[in-house]
């Protein structure tokens, strides 16, 4: 099954997704990841997926337009901006919308770098809960 994880900059939460489905699921998914905006790779996201065992060192931030030419069997939009400018992909592909908060807006401006990697690890640790789910929880949206 081959499934697009999009977010507006592709540099954390679509990232976190495709290394959690690459690690846990790679036996029966085959993630992607891209960006409406890309920004580049987000070297705490790298930080927090590497403390759990999963590198993603290795990726970069990929423009939605460099994959829209795979035939996904779905794109899943895992922020709200993507999810309301998701392009319209060609063949039979089914979006949803599982979206994760930003963890670098979830603490103010002047926290500290504990106080951020904390709300890293909590949405890493989130998007981890959703991916364990895949694929059972998108077959039964469709039935």
């Amino acid at each position: 099954m081959r499934i697009l994880f999009l977010c507006t900059g592709n540099s954390c939460r679509s990232q976190m997704a495709e290394g959690w489905a690459r690690h846990l699921k790679g036996d029966l998914i085959d993630p992607y990841s891209a960006g409406i905006l890309p920004q580049g790779l987000d070297p705490r996201a790298v930080k927090v997926m590497a403390e759990a065992g999963v590198d993603i060192s290795g990726h970069y931030s990929r423009y939605v337009r460099e994959v829209m030419v795979i035939p996904f069997d779905y794109v899943i939009t895992v922020c709200g901006h993507a999810d309301e400018h998701c392009p319209i992909f060609p063949g039979p592909t089914t979006k949803i919308f599982h979206g994760f908060e930003d963890p670098s807006r979830l603490v103010p401006a002047e926290a500290g770098e504990e106080e951020i990697m904390t709300s890293y690890r909590r949405i890493r640790d989130d998007i981890r809960a959703f991916i364990e789910t895949l694929p059972e929880s998108l077959l039964d949206k469709d039935a």
